[in-house]
């Protein structure tokens, strides 16, 4: 397995998603604003989502943002397959459902998603990658084994989902960058993986469990990193995210 060359500053910015986890879409667009003209991927979670709504998401489309919508969809297949409809009409670039939920309800996700695609002229909106949560980076065996109910290691369930994701017929899914290698070996390179619990150098590793720095990451042959505190919270997130792409470019 080779890791990703990334040639350019503009490459290794495509593959990077900066979380904008915030609690209004004022604060995040105070991010978004000193991040203007870097072509990077961003995450809308939960908590923006439920308080800044689609509106905020269509905003974000018409300026030219792609966007990792991450709302986590687990529930039974028909109710998914309708929240998959939605959100893929709302022209988002990459979506994600738990693996945990089973390979039907996996395979109503991709239903939605060309139930969407079909009431929209060709070309109009972009088919999304939906993507699968393995395991989160905040589990540990420990948390796994006793609290979660599953045997065995973390690699191994991550591994386990992670098949069951391309069985389904998902993109891709969500993943430590510890597990990357074996999915790749497992489900093949164009399987995408994208990468949360990564930490540059000497940043605080904070909740996660599971972490590596951008660099490490991509060497495991990732195809995207998912960056949130260690830009979002220092005091200048344009120059970390230029730091940490530059590191990138430099080192790929």
């Amino acid at each position: 397995m080779s890791k990703l060359k990334l040639s350019n500053r503009a490459e290794a910015a495509g593959r990077i998603m900066v979380a904008l986890d915030y609690a209004s879409a004022e604060s995040a667009e105070q991010l978004i604003k000193q991040l203007e003209g870097i072509p990077c991927y961003v995450k809308v979670g939960m908590q923006l989502f439920y308080t800044a709504g689609p509106d905020f998401v269509r905003r974000l489309k018409t300026r030219g943002y792609k966007i990792f919508l991450d709302l986590k969809m687990h529930d039974i297949p028909n109710t998914v397959k309708g929240g998959a409809e939605s959100v893929a009409k709302l022209g988002v670039d990459v979506f994600n459902v738990h693996a945990a939920g089973g390979r039907q309800m996996m395979e109503a996700a991709m239903e939605g998603v060309d139930k969407a695609l079909t009431g929209f002229q060709a070309g109009t909106v972009t088919r999304p990658l939906v993507i699968g949560v393995t395991q989160l980076t905040s589990t540990n065996e420990q948390v796994l084994n006793q609290e979660i109910g599953i045997a065995g290691s973390v690699e191994e369930a991550v591994l386990r989902y992670a098949v069951l994701a391309k069985e389904a017929g998902l993109n891709g899914v969500v993943a430590s960058p510890l597990e990357v290698l074996r999915i790749k070996a497992a489900c093949g390179d164009s399987f995408v993986t994208v990468t949360p619990g990564i930490r540059p150098a000497g940043a605080d590793v904070g909740d996660q469990s599971r972490v590596m720095t951008p660099r490490e990451a991509f060497e495991q042959g990732t195809d995207y990193v998912v960056i949130g505190r260690p830009i979002t919270a220092f005091p200048d997130p344009r120059q970390t995210l230029e730091g940490i792409i530059d590191s990138i470019v430099a080192e790929s």
